[in-house]
């Protein structure tokens, strides 16, 4: 850790407006699937296993063709967020991630 409290890992690029570790929700939007919700919470927590499912919401859209699940993470550092959200964007059932 350096003196001023910055906990990201030295290669990790400047987090502007984050302070590290922060809680972060991540939503992840997709079609109305059994397995979507438990598929994204899988890739969540490869990246961060002390993913509490009890912060896990999820929300059916009105017509009910689609889910978004939003997750909240301990996020450790920029970098582990671009792995979250770049393993994300590449699944064929995500639509959206914010």
């Amino acid at each position: 850790m350096s003196s001023d409290g910055d906990t990201s890992a030295p290669d990790d690029p400047p987090a502007r407006g984050f302070v590290f570790p922060t809680d972060f929700p991540i939503k992840i939007m997709g079609p109305n699937r059994l397995e979507f919700e438990p598929q994204m919470i899988a890739i969540v927590r490869s990246h961060a296993p002390d993913l509490d499912v009890s912060t896990v919401e999820v929300r059916q859209s009105r017509a009910g063709k689609y889910l978004s699940v939003t997750v909240t993470i301990r996020a450790q550092s920029r970098t582990q967020l671009d792995a979250i959200y770049l393993e994300l964007t590449r699944h064929p059932w995500v639509k959206v991630v914010l």
